[in-house]
């Protein structure tokens, strides 16, 4: 329940933004949590300064036309969503996807607020993307939408301003276009303005794995504190891209056992556990879909297009897919087949009823912008880098990563002891996220 002094902010942040469902589920769920910080210091209510977090800095959406290959012209529409930058540059990632929209990217930018507060590294949140969709497109088609896309989003980029990153269908092939036009625009090769570029542009090691390592780090901190491992569970990962990815391998690699994992049209389950190389062929180098794998594995792997993964019994549940795909069904069906850990490993993907039904059900659970800051805290890495001219080991990053993480843990454990509410990592997180905003913002004056 929201405390009766936010409710009027809620209602606020639903009629100005109106049809934006996404970003109201974000912040309801971080009001949710705010009562007890306000109870007991009041201060924080005063001079707008919650209604000022709510409400972004800037937004910025605008036209990218690009020609395909057969020489028709394409319009699309791109965002980006400048949060907070109360701790530092806005920092988050750019997504290409036919979903994306206004509210998405609002939603995204506000969880990045205080994801990247939870890191404890001087960066503020922001978010972007475009409703382009680069599957099926050839390599030119979208070098050309990066092109354009890059055309009006550099004049609001810098390293001390705003830097962005990859998300769902921005790699490395279109953060590496995107650099190669701000290069061309700017005259500068100002490597700190994007993150996740090739390691021969400034690029860090260990970051296309940050993500999926960073998720499962968290959740391995969190096992513990039940006297818990990885070591023989069987774990489900949905998705199949760099975050599912290297969930899967990090998990593999502490002993655990990966059942199953999924891509848009459906779910491979297999039953001598899932063959991580094969997945990375797919994925990685044919650019497949995961329907191939059951034919090139053989007796013993099944694609199921209907139903859900989440049905797959399992001790360890990834969701690293997209928002709102693990519902309160989902939740249900996980409980009833014994799941003890939930760790997100995309932004928002379990529903609010399902976040619920975990909890009641004392199942412990990692929300995205504690359990996924992996990929923004290593980005935050090669910023480090980029500014002192240096190249890390990927062992050395990696390390950092794991420090971080284990931090994040803690952190959200040891604020979730303070507020009363011991073993709730969702108000552990979102409190000491907004603490460190709040904080910084108060700081700063009203601005």
């Amino acid at each position: 329940m929201i405390d009766e002094k936010l409710q009027p902010i809620l209602n606020e942040v639903m009629n100005r933004n109106a049809g934006e469902q996404e970003f109201h589920q974000a912040v309801k769920e971080v009001l949710e949590s705010l009562g007890r910080v306000i109870a007991k210091r009041p201060y924080y209510a005063d001079n707008a300064l919650i209604e000022r977090l709510c409400e972004p800095e800037r937004q910025i959406i605008f036209r990218v036309p690009w020609i395909d290959d057969s020489g028709q012209v394409q319009i699309n529409r791109g965002f980006r969503v400048q949060f907070n930058s109360a701790l530092g540059p806005y920092k988050g990632g750019i997504r290409f996807h036919p979903s994306v929209n206004v509210g998405i990217i609002k939603f995204l930018g506000f969880e990045q607020t205080f994801k990247n507060a939870l890191t404890g590294m001087p960066i503020g949140g922001g978010k972007g993307g475009s409703d382009f969709n680069p599957r099926g497109r050839s390599d030119r088609e979208v070098m050309r939408f990066c092109q354009s896309f890059m055309t009006e989003l550099h004049r609001h980029l810098g390293e001390y301003t705003d830097v962005p990153a990859g998300d769902i269908g921005v790699g490395g092939r279109e953060i590496g276009y995107m650099f190669g036009q701000y290069k061309r625009l700017t005259n500068k090769y100002e490597a700190g303005v994007l993150t996740g570029k090739a390691l021969f542009h400034g690029g860090s090691r260990a970051r296309r794995e940050a993500t999926g390592y960073g998720a499962t780090y968290f959740v391995e901190r969190m096992l513990a504190t039940r006297g818990e491992t990885f070591e023989g569970k069987r774990t489900v990962v949905s998705g199949s891209g760099n975050v599912a990815i290297y969930t899967m391998e990090k998990v593999l690699e502490f002993g655990g056992v990966i059942a199953a994992c999924s891509d848009s049209n459906g779910y491979v389950i297999d039953d001598n556990g899932i063959d991580l190389d094969l997945v990375k062929e797919i994925k990685e180098v044919r650019r497949g879909r995961l329907s191939e794998y059951v034919k090139l594995r053989g007796a013993g792997a099944h694609y199921i297009v209907d139903g859900s993964i989440w049905d797959i019994p399992c001790a360890v549940a990834m969701p690293s897919a997209t928002q709102n795909e693990l519902t309160g069904r989902d939740a249900k069906r996980l409980i009833a087949n014994g799941v003890m850990a939930v760790g997100e490993g995309a932004n928002m993907p379990s529903t609010p009823d399902a976040v619920k039904l975990f909890q009641d059900a004392r199942v412990l659970f990692a929300p995205g912008k504690a359990a996924n800051a992996g990929g923004v805290a290593t980005s935050a890495l090669e910023m480090q880098q980029n500014a002192s001219r240096d190249s890390w080991t990927f062992e050395k990053t990696e390390t950092r990563l794991a420090e971080i993480m284990r931090d994040i843990h803690d952190r959200c454990a040891e604020t979730a002891d303070e507020y009363g509410a011991p073993g709730d990592y969702v108000l552990g997180a979102n409190i000491a996220g907004f603490v460190r905003v709040a904080e910084a913002m108060d700081a700063l004056g009203v601005i």
